[in-house]
Formats: C-alpha cells, sequence, structure tokens
C-alpha cells in the first residue's frame, strides 16, 4: 500500500488542505493520507474499526459513506481506497458518488483505487460482500454524479480513478 497502491492511486493528485477518506477499515492508507494532508476526516461504518482509528491524530466519524454528515463543500479532496466492492450493490455505489461529490467544494476532487475481479479477489471475498466496479463503466458513473474530467486507468490487479467537482 504505501510504495505502490497509493502512491500510484494518487499520483498527480492534489489533495489540499481538508480530506475525507470514506471506509478506511483499519486504517492503512489513513495513517499513510495523515502525513500528506493537513487536515484528514475517516468516515467508517464498523464501529469497532472506527473506534481503534481514534487519537491517532485525525478525525474519525462513525457514519455511512453514503449518507455523510457533513455540510455541502467542506472538502477540498475525498479519497477511498479498496472499498467500493464492499458496498452492497450499485446503487449503494452511486450513493457514495454523489454524496462525495456534495461534500467536495468546488474545484475539489474525488480520488481512489479498487481491486479488478481476479480468482484471488474472489476467493478473499467468499464470506464477504463483493459488488465489483466495473472501471469501464466508472467515467460514465461518475459523470451521472455530477463530476467533470474523470479519468480512469488500470493494472492488472487493481484501478485507479480521479474527478473534480465542476466550479
Amino acid at each position: 500500500m504505501e510504495h505502490a497502491l497509493l502512491p500510484w492511486a494518487l499520483d498527480g493528485v492534489d489533495l489540499g488542505d481538508a480530506v475525507l477518506e470514506l471506509g478506511p477499515g483499519p486504517g492503512v492508507t489513513t495513517r499513510l493520507l495523515a502525513a500528506r494532508a493537513p487536515a484528514l476526516t475517516a468516515v467508517e461504518i464498523d464501529g469497532t474499526l472506527a473506534e481503534r482509528l481514534r487519537g491517532k491524530g485525525f478525525d474519525v466519524v462513525r457514519g455511512d459513506a453514503t449518507r455523510l454528515p457533513f455540510a455541502d463543500g467542506t472538502f477540498s479532496a475525498v479519497v477511498c481506497f479498496t472499498m467500493l466492492h464492499h458496498l452492497p450493490d450499485p446503487a449503494a455505489q452511486d450513493r457514495l458518488f454523489a454524496e462525495a461529490r456534495r461534500v467536495l467544494r468546488p474545484g475539489g476532487v474525488f480520488a481512489g483505487s479498487d481491486s479488478r475481479v481476479s480468482l484471488r479477489f474472489r476467493l478473499y471475498h467468499v464470506a464477504d460482500t463483493m459488488t465489483p466496479v466495473d472501471p469501464d463503466a466508472l467515467p460514465g458513473r461518475l459523470a451521472t454524479a455530477g463530476f467533470s474530467d474523470v479519468r480512469t486507468s488500470v493494472n492488472p490487479r487493481a484501478f485507479r480513478f480521479r474527478a473534480t467537482r465542476a466550479a
């Protein structure tokens, strides 16, 4: 994560001064983001995981990324890493996209990554929620949510995305 995925996912992304991370889970990326962002807030739905993240130098909110408890235009960047596939269905993913856009400032960036479907990916999620995101369809879905300048790219194991809330 530290040397490959996160640098690749955020290559060329200006996070600005107020970053929101959606679904950090155990916080592997959160700790790395905290060193890059002047102000970081993490939203985690799992109460146990949220509690474990507290007191690490960033704000932690227990909440649902499809119903964010923040005012419009609060953040300069919204990010999420390997969590979109944990949402129960594409409609929930689309609600997350709409919420990410809502809480971004005009000109703010939504960026992140997720896994591509493979045998290993399927095996990791045998007893877990797995709603893969099609990286080819993602630009259209983000545009529908109101983003502009949508870009995606893939590697053999993952895809990354970035999009801007229009000014």
